[in-house]
């Protein structure tokens, strides 16, 4: 068995999703949960399909990050792996939705930093093994950070 990572950053003002299913329809499943989201959703799915063909199936409805996605599909190249490229909208909005779709297994990450996917590669194929995604701890919030956490939040729109 071989041990790597696969290193992704996304650019500015996208964010992704990284996971893990198990069937071909994924993607269009994908896509449905996500167009009904939001009328205004800008995205990019792409997915490892495990056997027959193993081919990289793709859907979304904005080029940049459909070729975003299939750059990370590629990259990673893992069976049943998918990859979500949101355009200038936050994961915390579809979470829940993509993880009622049927065909998700798990989800890895969520997020816009840069990402470092663990993979093992044996003679049947490849896997992910789970992804490092950011820094390590540097310490406790203190109420100065406290307080510019509670204003992130609410700059957002997401607390009152």
């Amino acid at each position: 068995m071989e041990l790597g990572r696969v290193k992704i950053e996304v650019p500015s003002g996208f964010n992704m999703i990284l996971g893990q299913s198990h069937f071909i329809k994924t993607v269009e499943d994908i896509y449905e949960a996500l167009i009904t989201s939001s009328p205004n959703i800008k995205f990019g799915i792409a997915f490892c399909e495990s056997s027959g063909p193993a081919l990289i199936r793709y859907d979304g409805n904005d080029e940049k990050s459909i070729e975003l996605a299939l750059d990370i599909a590629k990259k990673v190249s893992a069976g049943h792996f998918f990859v979500i490229i949101l355009n200038g909208s936050y994961p915390i909005n579809v979470l829940n939705r993509i993880k009622m779709v049927q065909e998700v297994v798990t989800l890895y990450c969520a997020t816009a930093n840069p990402v470092e996917v663990i993979v093992a590669e044996t003679d049947l194929g490849r896997g992910v093994l789970g992804v490092i995604d950011g820094l390590k701890s540097k310490g406790i919030e203190d109420e100065e950070e406290k307080r510019k956490r509670h204003e992130f939040l609410r700059k957002l729109g997401y607390k009152r």
